[in-house]
């Protein structure tokens, strides 16, 4: 153990709300150290954070010493599209992982916060890295990470609350019939494939996606979409689009077969994040360019005119105001 903390009661109240003054944790963060057996009363081991404490109560926290995982050689570079000293925008480059895993081999996105020095502190015994939200491997795009606890605190009830949004576009074919579309469907684990999601399953969580049609290729084989996630959910918009008979070009794993156009990446691209900042409460908004590869497909496929108008972030955020 790092280090032993001993406090008294003197005030009649909930054990969460006490040590939540007393050690300068949210209340969250202290429910976590119960939960990991760390919290005693009169040295008794306690089970929950909403215990009733009585005048004079003695309270031990044992506070476990954080293991930090040996980060990798970073062979690549992010762009920083806002920093302070409460949080990180980036625009996430496609081929990234967002987290480290056994079967991941090569360097991924915490791999650079660390080189970076972003490291938030914890009183878990659990190495944490700001990430308040994920994206795919191959996704590219906005992401938004914290820089101390509380910024991940406030960051991520606005992830569960709706007031974060985000919007993607994508390259989809066949086109979708109708100008805006909206699925509501549970996503869950494939019973048939481990690597897939699959859409309509009992044991799956609730998940909701609006698709708003932006663009018709000049083949009028491909159109560009644009997606408003309502929730977070594993593979969503790559799911929801493979239960309206839709695929993303490039992606292998929900691709319609046989494939019908070969891409070196999934051309899907977070382009637009919004949120409220811990600390000053102003409303962010923040736009991440495409890269190369996916700049390159978009401007072989459609017209620079129709191109212009359609990807503009408030023509993008008014197109879904109605249909929200």
């Amino acid at each position: 153990m790092l280090n032993t903390e001993l406090y008294l009661c003197e005030n009649s109240e909930r054990l969460d709300t006490f040590l939540t003054a007393k050690i300068g944790q949210t209340r969250s963060q202290v429910a976590t150290l119960i939960k990991h057996e760390c919290v005693y009363i009169d040295d008794k081991k306690v089970a929950r954070p909403g215990v009733k404490l009585k005048v004079g109560q003695k309270i031990r926290v044992e506070f476990p010493e954080v293991t930090e995982s040996k980060a990798q050689e970073v062979d690549f570079d992010v762009e920083i599209l806002y920093e302070d000293d409460d949080l990180l925008v980036i625009n996430k480059p496609s081929g990234v992982t967002v987290h480290p895993a056994p079967s991941v081999k090569e360097p991924t996105l915490v791999d650079w916060l660390k080189h970076k020095g972003i490291r938030l502190s914890t009183i878990s015994g659990e190495e944490r890295h700001g990430i308040v939200h994920r994206l795919d491997k191959g996704t590219s795009g906005t992401m938004v990470v914290a820089k101390n606890n509380e910024a991940h605190e406030f960051l991520s009830k606005q992830l569960q609350d709706k007031s974060m949004g985000r919007y993607y576009l994508a390259l989809v074919t066949p086109p979708l019939k109708d100008d805006v579309t909206i699925v509501e469907s549970n996503i869950g684990r494939s019973a048939h494939n481990r690597l897939k999601m699959a859409c309509g399953l009992e044991h799956g969580k609730y998940a909701k996606t609006i698709f708003k049609q932006l663009a018709l290729s000049n083949d009028e084989k491909v159109q560009l979409i644009a997606c408003k996630l309502f929730t977070g959910r594993t593979h969503q918009i790559r799911v929801h689009l493979e239960s309206l008979n839709r695929h993303i070009l490039g992606d292998h794993i929900y691709a319609l077969a046989p494939k019908q156009e070969n891409a070196e990446r999934i051309l899907l691209h977070a382009y637009l994040i919004y949120f409220i900042h811990p600390r000053t409460k102003e409303r962010l908004f923040f736009k991440a360019d495409f890269d190369a590869v996916m700049q390159e497909s978009i401007e072989k496929k459609f017209e620079k005119e129709i191109l212009d108008e359609v990807i503009d972030s408030n023509y993008i955020m008014r197109s879904f105001t109605a249909a929200s």
